[in-house]
């Protein structure tokens, strides 16, 4: 697993770059290691290398990795789209969630939070392209729902992810980033205490710093192509 342990350095200096060209040289990005259909191999090398944020797409997956790992300093991120079926074993066994799209699912994630385990840590997933057929909240819906959410307990609203269209050329790619920052501020100031922006993945990472990003997405630039 060196050329795993070789891509994350490179990615590491990329995001570094990246920040420092954006004028944030001292407010440094998370980077989220995707490792859906990815070996736990994988995942050991990158910890190995000091990454410690790992993301799944598959529930009973990342509970697997989870397992295998044999570690428990590393942290969970479910990154994938959240049935309401699904949402215990998700309480119960991640750190992050960051696809919720429904107050339904955020209740039942708060309402299946076991006592004994630090809050659930949640994003509201943003269709800031309007696509049809794809999931999360229009631009519209944020506010109403991020109120809501923000009350429940056991678990903490951390801010806003989403996964826009792909398109070509920096100007663009930075377009529906800009507007998940603009939802994100219009969150702050009505006084919620969001932090996080989740958005940004292997081919558009950069346009995302420019624009406030707090955790990005990698994972085919890190592991390789997915088993």
């Amino acid at each position: 697993m060196i050329r795993v342990t070789e891509n994350l350095g490179v990615i590491r200096e990329l995001l570094a770059a990246a920040c420092r060209d954006a004028g944030r040289g001292g407010d440094p990005v998370r980077l989220l290691a995707v490792s859906k259909m990815q070996p736990v191999t994988g995942v050991l090398a990158a910890a190995e290398a000091g990454q410690r944020d790992f993301g799944e797409n598959f529930v009973q997956e990342g509970i697997d990795k989870m397992a295998a790992s044999g570690r428990n300093d590393l942290v969970w991120h479910f990154i994938g789209h959240l049935q309401s079926n699904k949402t215990r074993p998700v309480a119960t066994h991640f750190h992050w969630v960051h696809t919720v799209d429904r107050f339904k699912i955020a209740e039942r994630l708060s309402e299946q939070r076991p006592a004994d385990r630090a809050d659930l840590n949640i994003c509201l997933q943003v269709n800031v392209d309007n696509q049809a057929g794809k999931s999360g909240i229009a631009c519209n819906e944020v506010l109403p729902l991020a109120r809501r959410v923000a009350g429940l307990p056991r678990i903490r609203l951390r801010g806003l992810m989403c996964l826009p269209a792909i398109r070509q050329g920096f100007p663009a790619q930075r377009e529906p980033f800009a507007r998940l920052r603009e939802l994100f501020e219009e969150l702050r100031r009505d006084g919620l205490p969001v932090d996080t922006l989740s958005m940004g993945m292997s081919d558009d990472f950069r346009a995302a710093v420019f624009e406030g990003s707090t955790i990005v997405r990698i994972g085919t630039a890190l592991f390789g192509a997915r088993q």
